[in-house]
């Protein structure tokens, strides 16, 4: 068992304060805005183990994106000081002893997901993700056209899907699937905004999945210009009105005159409290608005963006990959197994994410597994494997490995279904 030391990614929407209120630091005044834990060729955990030696616990550490502890971006750095190594270089090494031999027929020689802290303290992009057929084509199409890996209008970084899912550890917003034309085009149209109504009109006159299509259409074609202005009455008035519209008059504080400001009325607005859940699965449009979380997701970087966000927006692509349809945002709560274990069920195999609340004094509970885990402190110091760890603290379990948690805390455990 390893001790993770993790990268901190300083993007601008990140809140400033609330991974490190976690951790226990001092603010530094930067966003810092996810903390990957994984084997993520952007930013692997590294982990102090020499090479050709056994697992062993070692003390770890959060780094910063671009400090001189930061990872190595690609993944195959071998030991470094102390014989720290990225966790890709670890796997690599011996993929069938560190994510068990079940886990590299299914996925391969890798570690297939990812988890994360995530803490918004602005609204993420507004965006959609594709299924794997989608992806494995999107990929194919683009590499065949000889578009670079790099290229700000690619839209296709790797073959893979990327189902998501994120759990509160604080009251936390988002938006997830659309809302029924009819609830929409009433939110829409209590603004009392002249340029909105041909929207309105359109979503109550026609079929459902034509009626979102044709409305997200118009709002991404739009002449810039004009749609700006819609955008700046749009936000005065949910202003003014407060209640269901003052979401989007904080998301237009942030992205001012962008069109993804209207294409979120479309959305359903969800509101998290701690241990609740949310999955997003493929072709359904969602943003995060802000709050703590862990997330966690199939090893992927495909994003299609809606919105809110200065990024290249592939309107074809992306309404070929967007479902049309209206949904309720299905809220998870976590089933509990008679272990103490609760999971957090959803429909993919690259990830399982449960949680343990531990009580103080209670019997240690054994987490040994057929497959690789990664377990995070949320709370707490429970001992796991005789290491205490604190809120923010994770470590690496290799397949197989014994190990048993104990004490008062909070436990994420990230695996995945063989």
């Amino acid at each position: 068992m390893d001790r993770l030391s993790n990268t901190v990614r300083p993007y601008a929407w990140g809140s400033t304060t609330a991974i490190p209120e976690l951790l226990g630091t001092a603010p530094t005044g930067e966003p810092q805005a996810e903390m990957w834990m994984g084997a993520h060729p952007g930013a692997p955990s590294r982990l102090t183990r020499p090479a050709g030696t056994d697992a062993t616990v070692v003390v770890g550490s959060v780094t910063g994106a671009g400090s001189t502890g930061a990872p190595d971006p690609t993944g195959t750095a071998g030991p470094g000081a102390g014989g720290e190594r990225s966790l890709t270089d670890v796997i690599a090494a011996d993929p069938e002893r560190e994510l068990g031999a079940a886990a590299v027929r299914t996925f391969g020689p890798r570690l297939p997901f990812l988890l994360k802290l995530l803490a918004a303290g602005a609204p993420l992009s507004l965006q959609v993700h594709p299924d794997l057929t989608q992806a494995q084509e999107g990929y194919a199409d683009e590499e065949r056209r000889g578009i670079p890996i790099d290229a700000p209008h690619r839209t296709y970084k790797d073959a893979n899907h990327k189902p998501e899912l994120v759990c509160a550890l604080t009251p936390f917003d988002g938006l997830c699937g659309f809302r029924r034309p009819a609830e929409a085009a009433d939110l829409i149209a209590a603004l009392g905004v002249d340029s909105l109504k041909p929207y309105v009109d359109l979503l109550r006159a026609r079929p459902e999945d034509g009626a979102l299509r044709e409305v997200l259409t118009a709002i991404l074609t739009a002449d810039p210009d004009e749609m700006a202005h819609t955008v700046a009455e749009a936000a005065e008035a949910a202003e003014r009105l407060g209640g269901a519209h003052a979401p989007y008059a904080q998301i237009a504080h942030h992205y001012p005159g962008d069109p993804g400001v209207i294409a979120a009325m479309l959305l359903n607005y969800v509101q998290l409290q701690p241990g609740e859940a949310m999955f997003l699965g493929a072709g359904v449009p969602h943003a995060y608005l802000g709050g703590l979380s862990v997330e966690i997701m199939a090893n992927s970087d495909n994003v299609l963006r809606c919105g809110l966000t200065p990024k290249h927006v592939d309107v074809p692509e992306l309404l070929r990959i967007v479902r049309f349809e209206a949904t309720e945002p299905g809220i998870l709560r976590p089933e509990a197994a008679p272990s103490g274990e609760e999971v957090y069920e959803t429909p993919v195999d690259e990830f399982r994410l449960s949680r343990y609340v531990l009580p103080s004094g209670g019997t240690p509970v054994d987490l040994t597994a057929a497959t690789a885990q990664i377990l995070l402190c949320t709370a707490g110091a429970p001992q796991v494997g005789g290491i205490g760890l604190a809120p923010g603290e994770s470590v690496f379990v290799p397949a197989d490995e014994a190990v048993e948690a104990a004490g008062a805390g909070t436990l994420f455990r990230a695996t995945v279904v063989v």
